[in-house]
């Protein structure tokens, strides 16, 4: 028991990111209101962002800073900047896609008078 609970406390971040993920994937592909859908959506898009930074994490690195104090010229001793600030986008981008898709969803809701997936499919077929 003590090899799994090292094993836990050692990569709960990764545990955590695959489970998020497995969450996020559930709801996009099984849930038939579109809310919940969008919820699904938000959630995959954190553990990605998550995923990225835990990859990008090294332990005892330092951030790139010149310092007079901390002056070296090897590469583990640094930590990547690049996936962090890429992150920080990714983060506006799953705000904005979220805008957009919440105005998506009023504007169905008010064509349609529903947000589940059966019945907006039933009324396009009807009206096709």
């Amino acid at each position: 028991m003590s090899d799994l609970q090292a094993f836990l406390e050692s990569q709960w971040a990764y545990l955590l990111t695959i489970v998020l993920l497995v969450i996020g994937l559930y709801g996009m592909l099984l849930k038939r209101n579109f809310v919940k859908k969008l919820i699904g959506m938000n959630i995959f898009q954190a553990a990605i962002i998550l995923c990225y930074i835990v990859f990008a994490f090294k332990r005892g690195a330092s951030v790139p800073v010149w310092s007079p104090e901390k002056v070296g010229t090897e590469a583990p001793l640094y930590m990547n900047p690049i996936p962090h600030g890429l992150m920080l986008t990714a983060i506006v981008v799953s705000v904005a896609t979220t805008g957009v898709a919440l105005a998506l969803l009023i504007r169905i809701y008010r064509t349609y008078g529903t947000l589940e997936e059966h019945e907006v499919l039933q009324r396009l077929r009807d009206d096709g």
